[in-house]
């Protein structure tokens, strides 16, 4: 890699999760080199080498750290696949999908593989058997519940996915060293809480500032009726993952710097998955410093950066959704792309009542979507190409090349290139897709009509030239100048 690609050093400085896996830096002065989110103090610019591989790293005589282990970033295994398979295994594991065996046949089956290489995998990338796998989960959320809520013991076992109260309270002190009822009694009475409605509410840290009210409006205009709901304080949605199903309302804490969720104790089994999504889907993860402090150095972004402090990437709850919306949003107004998933919706979404009377659907399943006719769908206003497409993604949801869920994919680039292959796909879908389903915070969807306008009506190229300086985070500079468009 070129030494003085100053979007390297930047994405480096940040230490953001996204870019792990993806280059390596070699340290000079000690000869050592590590991930991007190696926690060692920064060395000086002119002792970093950049690698695109550890392999590289090694042959130009760099050690690897042991603080951040290199060989342990994401993309990097010895065997092809085997990061991907792992999380995969962690998120079928957090969305309830995978209490035995026939989960483990299922994913060997994807890729290829015999449920004996699929233990050996889990073995050698996360340190434990899936059985252990299974148990750190059940523990880690009782740990949660216990500690943020109120829920009764007795609920916060079977809730974990334990059977019995007796088996909660061995596998607990023989992990902790200690009984639940310790460890509740130590919980200071935080913010979260069981309420008498059946639900409890947790605390999702960030950074600050964030600007909620953008948020909020951003997602406003493209909501799915009966799936989402939005107002001007808070973002309401149905959820289904794995065998559950509920709902979820999210606001801006007054206390803290954080945002609220509000659940029923029906989505407690999958509490995990469902406050990684709504991570993504907030870009709660994000260095809002490190990015305005890049951005504004470009005097085209620096009125927008300082008008807009605290802008987030809007991500996506449930990629195919996020995918779906994106095809019908192409060469189309907000506005009418959002009637015509809506009306998707009524059709391919299964009901659902919660006590939300705007929450009535759920997010159709791929598979329900893949059996459908083009005809079946274009009947909602939908031409024939875009069917076509929506079809395709569908069933591509079963394969872990086109999965959309964050976190699966470690090679952005590649991931756009496959979406861009679908017919009736092109390339400012997939960027978008990218952008907010792959939490890709790099991505440019240059050919977009607004962008062009706001940089002086320049062509798609002369547009991905101007981007270059705002790389590693053209994602956050692309809502800028909707934000101004808007």
């Amino acid at each position: 890699m070129l030494q003085d690609d100053r979007r390297l050093h930047r994405a480096l400085a940040a230490r953001d999760a996204r870019f792990d896996g993806l280059f390596f830096v070699g340290i000079t002065s000690t000869r050592i080199y590590c991930r991007p989110i190696c926690p060692a103090k920064l060395a000086r610019e002119a002792n970093r080498r950049f690698f695109a591989t550890a392999q590289e790293a090694e042959q130009a005589g760099f050690r690897p750290c042991l603080r951040c282990r290199p060989e342990l970033a994401p993309g990097s295994a010895p065997v092809d696949d085997a990061q991907r398979v792992a999380q995969l295994i962690v998120q079928r594991l957090e969305e309830g999908q995978l209490d035995g065996s026939g989960g483990l046949e299922e994913i060997a089956a994807q890729f290829e593989l015999s449920s004996r290489q699929i233990r050996r995998i889990v073995q050698s990338e996360l340190g434990v058997p899936p059985i252990q796998l299974l148990l750190t989960r059940r523990l880690l959320l009782a740990k949660q519940l216990l500690t943020e809520t109120r829920l009764p013991i007795t609920e916060v076992a079977f809730a974990s996915g334990f059977s019995s109260l007796r088996r909660f309270n061995d596998a607990f002190a023989g992990r902790y060293g200690m009984p639940p009822t310790r460890l509740r009694r130590r919980a200071a009475s935080g913010d979260g809480h069981a309420g008498d409605s059946g639900t409890s509410t947790l605390m999702l840290a960030y950074r600050p500032p964030y600007d909620w009210t953008g948020m909020l409006a951003f997602l406003s205009a493209r909501a799915l009726t009966g799936i989402e709901h939005v107002t001007p304080t808070t973002y309401s949605r149905t959820v289904h993952l794995g065998k559950a199903k509920g709902w979820i309302t999210v606001r801006q804490s007054r206390k803290k710097h954080a945002l609220e969720v509000e659940f029923p104790h029906a989505l407690t089994p999958v509490l995990p998955a469902l406050l990684r999504r709504l991570r993504a889907l907030f870009d709660l993860n994000a260095r809002p410093d490190v990015i305005a402090s890049h951005l504004r150095r470009d005097g085209r972004l620096e009125g927008a950066v300082r008008a807009n402090p605290g802008l987030r990437v809007p991500g996506a709850f449930n990629g195919f959704e996020m995918g779906l919306r994106a095809i019908l949003g192409q060469q189309v107004t907000v506005k009418a792309a959002t009637t015509i998933a809506c009306r998707f919706v009524e059709t391919f979404g299964e009901p659902i009542v919660t006590p939300v009377p705007e929450l009535h659907r759920l997010t159709p399943l791929p598979s329900r979507v893949a059996s459908a006719s083009v005809d079946q769908i274009a009947r909602h206003g939908i031409v024939a190409a875009r069917c076509r497409s929506i079809i395709a993604l569908a069933k591509g949801q079963g394969s872990p090349d086109l999965c959309l869920d964050e976190g699966v994919h470690r090679d952005p680039d590649a991931s756009i290139e496959r979406l861009a292959a679908i017919p009736g796909i092109g390339q400012w879908t997939a960027h978008y897709i990218a952008m907010r389903a792959l939490r890709w915070p790099d991505a440019f969807p240059k050919e977009d009509i607004a962008v062009r306008k706001r940089l002086g009506g320049v062509t798609a190229k002369e547009a991905d030239l101007l981007s270059q300086a705002w790389r590693p985070w053209r994602s956050y500079a692309v809502m800028h100048l909707w934000r101004m468009a808007g």
